[in-house]
């Protein structure tokens, strides 16, 4: 089984490889700064964590999320980004990040974990194995005119 841990400064490479990894597979493009800046956010925010999951030494999933206040509730941990290599896929990797996540996030105080994800995303499996599907949502984002 992968060993998960929070990312440290020795991290940084393998960190970016997935990183970059992910936004290649959605086909996102961020500056080289894009990738700084949120590694310093990653190491040096108390709200914003990230965990590597290594096997035999090797990086091959990464998860980053948040914890943030809640009107209704506690406070709440937003899953924003989860990736792990095609070698590990439907190896388990990804559901012990997300395991991870969840008792990190009852730990510090904010229970309700939630994340989103693309209607036709390949990860849907899991998701549909380890979430809630809440059918009918449809997430807005602000659009500047």
């Amino acid at each position: 089984m992968a060993e998960i841990s929070f990312l440290t400064e020795s991290d940084r490479a393998g960190w970016e490889k997935l990183a970059r990894g992910k936004d290649a597979y959605f086909d996102v493009e961020r500056s080289d700064n894009s990738y700084a800046e949120t590694w310093r956010r990653l190491l040096g925010d108390e709200h914003i964590r990230g965990i590597g999951a290594r096997l035999d030494g090797a990086m091959v999933g990464i998860a980053h999320y948040l914890f943030h206040a809640s009107i209704w509730k506690t406070g709440r941990c937003y899953l924003a980004d989860l990736f792990v290599t095609d070698e590990v896929r439907r190896q388990g990797v990804a559901t012990a990040l997300v395991e991870w996540v969840a008792r990190d996030a009852e730990e510090h105080g904010f229970p309700a974990l939630y994340w989103n994800t693309l209607e036709d995303a390949p990860a849907r499996k899991l998701y549909d194995r380890v979430g809630k599907f809440h059918p009918g949502l449809i997430l807005y984002t602000y659009r500047r005119q």
